[in-house]
C-alpha cells in the first residue's frame, strides 16, 4: 500500500513508476530479477519495492510531488518540466538514462510524404499534446522548418492517446487518427501494415541517437535514502549488462511482465536493432532542454545536462 502524502519512510522503501514500452526494459529486468532487493541486502537493509505503471508525465509528476511515488521513468520533457518547477525546492533530478531508442512519426494518409504535407484534417496521436516528448519533437521540427515563432505549428493537429490505443486506431483506419508519433514496440507493429509508413523520427529531428526514457527522483529521496539510492544505481548497472548480453531473455521478461500478445521474437528483433542503444548515459538531452528554455516552456535554462542530473551520473558522461 502506498504511504500517505508527506509521510516519511525508512531506508529500503521505494515506490517506482515505469512505462509500458520497451524503452523501460531495464526496469522490467530490475523488477523481475529483484535486483534492488539484491543490492539493498548488500547495503545492510531490506528492500520493499512497489512498482506502478502510470500513463502520462503529468500524472507521474503529481504523484512525485504529493509523495506517493519516489522514483519515476518518463520521457525527457516531463522531467525537465518538473526539474524547472522544483528548482531550489524539491530539486527533482535524473538518476540515469534508460536507453536511446528512436521514435517514429507514422501515417496512413497516402498524400503525406513529408512534414510539410500535414494539413488541417490530419490528426496525429501522441501520449500528451503539447508537453510529451513526441509533442516537443514535433515542435522542434516545426521550429526548424517554419521558425521558432511557429514552433506550435503542428499542435492543433495532435490528440492525446496512450500508444496502445493510438496504434489500434491507426491500424484500424476507422478513426480520425491517421497518424501516430509512436514509440517501440508499437511503431514496429504498425509498420507491418503496408499502408503505414514513416515520415520522420526522433533521431532525424535531433540529429542523432537520443534518450527515450529517463529515471528521476526528488533530492529528498536521495538524501534520506542513500543506501536505497546506491542499490537502485547498482541494480540499473546489472540490468544494463544483462540486456546488452541476453536479448532473448530480456525480450521474454518484457512480454511476460507486460502480459503482451506480441511474440518474444518480435521484441527481441526490436531491441537488437543497431539504432537501439541501451545505456545509462544521456544522449541528445541538452538540445531538448535548450529548446524548452528558448520557447519559455521552462524558466531556468540549464548550463549543461549535469544541471538536471544527480552527480552520481556525471562519471559516465553524457550530453
Amino acid at each position: 500500500m502506498f504511504l500517505l502524502a508527506g509521510q516519511a519512510h525508512a531506508e529500503g522503501q521505494i515506490r517506482i513508476a515505469y512505462q509500458f514500452d520497451v524503452g523501460d526494459i531495464l526496469l522490467h529486468v530490475v523488477r523481475d530479477q529483484k535486483l534492488i532487493e539484491k543490492y539493498a541486502s548488500q547495503e545492510g537493509i531490506q528492500a520493499n519495492v512497489e512498482w506502478k505503471q502510470l500513463s502520462g508525465g503529468a500524472a507521474i509528476n503529481d504523484a512525485i510531488l504529493s509523495n506517493t511515488l519516489d522514483v519515476a521513468s518518463t520521457g525527457l520533457p516531463p522531467l525537465l518540466t518538473v526539474w524547472d518547477r522544483t528548482y531550489g525546492k524539491q530539486n527533482i533530478k535524473a538518476i540515469a538514462a534508460l536507453g536511446s531508442l528512436p521514435t517514429y512519426l507514422l501515417t496512413r494518409n497516402p498524400a503525406i510524404k513529408t512534414l510539410s504535407d500535414f494539413g488541417p484534417k490530419d490528426r496525429i496521436a501522441l501520449p500528451a499534446t503539447t508537453i510529451s516528448l513526441h509533442a516537443r519533437l514535433l515542435q522542434i521540427a516545426a521550429s526548424a522548418k517554419y521558425g521558432k515563432e511557429h514552433f506550435n505549428h503542428f499542435d492543433e493537429l495532435t490528440v492525446s492517446l496512450p500508444h496502445s490505443e493510438a496504434a489500434a486506431a491507426l491500424l484500424s483506419g476507422k478513426t480520425e487518427v491517421n497518424s501516430h508519433f509512436a514509440s517501440p514496440p508499437f511503431q514496429f507493429q504498425e509498420l507491418k501494415d503496408p499502408a503505414i509508413r514513416k515520415i520522420t523520427s526522433s533521431y532525424e529531428i535531433l540529429g542523432g541517437p537520443a534518450t527515450l526514457n529517463i529515471l528521476w527522483a526528488p533530492e529528498r529521496f536521495q538524501r534520506e535514502n542513500p543506501k536505497t539510492f546506491i542499490a537502485l544505481r547498482k541494480a540499473l548497472a546489472e540490468a544494463l549488462v544483462f540486456v546488452q548480453n541476453n536479448k532473448a531473455e530480456a525480450a521474454a521478461t518484457y512480454v511476460r511482465l507486460e502480459n503482451s500478445k506480441l511474440p518474444v521474437s518480435f521484441i527481441q528483433e526490436i531491441i537488437s536493432l543497431p539504432d537501439v542503444q541501451y545505456t545509462l548515459q544521456p544522449q541528445n538531452t541538452y538540445k531538448l532542454a535548450s529548446f524548452l528554455a528558448d520557447v519559455g516552456a521552462i524558466k531556468h535554462r540549464p548550463a549543461s545536462w549535469k544541471d538536471y542530473f544527480f552527480e552520481d551520473a556525471y562519471a559516465q558522461g553524457g550530453n
